[in-house]
């Protein structure tokens, strides 16, 4: 029996033991290639964030040098799915190339602007959330053309609040105490708890519809048609509730960003 035969017996959690103990090549690779489908999930997943300025495989080979990184510096003792540990680091890289390119066109934006104000204004004209038909006819446009935008700005938006978390988490990397290993830092677990906390903190001051329907999306990994069905509305009107949530959500995390800099600052003084 070969040594590459032995490989495919073990479980992925073994492998990535053996590894913390060996840094054998042969099991790094066994390990790129059973998480490889991690890399090229997450690239389909995020494919609208940047095919304006990259291709999939591209992103997919920057995905895998991620993942051999995330493989060199994953400790399994800090009771963390490999995968989650992966998922979070692939996302963040695409963030970044993200923010470099400046991705959102600026019409894109405005457009969103504008979805956004005719909802204020008709809120506050009759009292009641405006229907996407009532929006579109308000802006004078189509249908199709409204579905477009909106989805759009709901993609943007979700980016939005993706580098908003990024920014919170690496705010959090400044206060940390220069202790050997992170178990032994009971600061950064009180910091990534208060962020967990103060999320859902943010999710709870919503309206019901938006924290149903932001459940459904990231808890429950439905689209947005199967939302529509499960709520028996619209998929714009999804797809509405969705953007107008994700976008309370960013405004609330920013406070928490200013005011973990402010304690940054305070420190250092």
């Amino acid at each position: 029996m070969s040594i590459q035969e032995d490989y495919t017996e073990k479980s992925n959690e073994e492998l990535l033991q053996m590894y913390g103990s060996t840094h054998s090549l042969e099991i790094k690779q066994e390990l790129v290639m059973r998480y490889l489908y991690v890399v090229k999930s997450i690239a389909l997943q995020k494919r609208d964030v940047y095919i304006s300025f990259s291709q999939m495989e591209d992103i997919v080979n920057e995905g895998v040098l991620v993942l051999m990184n995330a493989i060199e510096k994953f400790d399994a003792k800090k009771q963390v799915k490999f995968e989650t540990y992966i998922s979070k680091r692939i996302k963040g890289m695409i963030i970044d190339l993200a923010r470099k390119q400046d991705w959102v066109p600026r019409s894109v934006r405005k457009s969103a602007r504008d979805i956004e104000d005719a909802v204020t204004t008709l809120y506050n004209k009759n009292g009641t959330d405006p229907s996407p038909e009532e929006v579109a006819k308000y802006l004078g446009i189509t249908m199709e053309k409204y579905q477009e935008i909106l989805k759009k700005a709901t993609l943007f938006h979700v980016l939005s609040l993706d580098m908003v978390l990024a920014e919170a988490q690496e705010n959090s990397t400044h206060v940390q105490l220069p202790t050997s290993g992170e178990e032994k830092q009971p600061e950064s677990c009180l910091l990534r708890q208060e962020l967990t906390d103060v999320l859902a903190e943010g999710i709870r001051t919503l309206r019901e519809k938006e924290q149903l329907v932001i459940s459904l999306y990231y808890v429950e990994e439905l689209n947005m048609r199967q939302i529509a069905q499960v709520l028996e509305i619209s998929e714009p009107r999804v797809s509405q509730i969705h953007s107008s949530g994700i976008k309370k959500l960013k405004k609330y995390m920013q406070k928490f960003n200013q005011e973990g800099e402010k304690k940054h600052v305070s420190r250092i003084l």
